[in-house]
């Protein structure tokens, strides 16, 4: 039997349109482009939610921690409200107060334990514990005409401070 065209039917036939039997090019290369694009699309996404991480790498550590947990809820929510919160702290750059207190507080920490030596070499001496020197009052500082000089009391010790008045 013979293959007869449809009347309406042109003479050639585009090349995407296979026989039957054979196998689709076009359709194969199409399942491989779009898995790509799905794959690349997704490293694209991924890669972005984690971008306030990335400029947030040399920041402090509660920080960084922050952002990671703003761009995690934002990434699972889809809330590109936590996104752009944690955007703009990776840009910012928080000031350091813990370094100066920390310091602070081991300075009064070896003072305080100086103390505590020098008392305890003085017991170990024999000397009566001493009293601290007493000190000296602040110089005088010009007066002007009709102003008074009044005592003012001080919460600690024996001092007297004066105010103008």
């Amino acid at each position: 039997m013979a293959e007869t065209l449809h009347p309406a039917a042109v003479d050639h036939l585009p090349v995407f349109i296979t026989a039957p039997g054979q196998t689709d090019v076009l359709f194969n290369v199409m399942v491989v482009f779009v898995l790509l694009m799905v794959f690349l699309v997704g490293i694209f996404y991924l890669r972005l939610h984690a971008l306030p991480e990335h400029m947030a790498h040399g920041a402090s550590k509660a920080q960084l921690q922050i952002i990671g947990v703003l761009a995690l809820i934002a990434l699972f929510t889809h809330n590109h409200l936590f996104w752009i919160a944690a955007l703009l702290l990776a840009m910012i750059e928080f000031p350091d107060f813990a370094s100066p207190v920390k310091s602070m507080a081991r300075s009064l920490a070896r003072i305080a334990r100086r103390d505590e030596r020098e008392a305890r070499e003085r017991q170990e001496n024999g000397a009566a514990p001493s009293e601290p020197p007493p000190k000296t009052p602040p110089p005088e500082a010009p007066r002007a005409e009709g102003s008074q000089w009044v005592p003012l009391e001080v919460a600690q010790g024996d001092d007297k401070i004066e105010r103008r008045r």
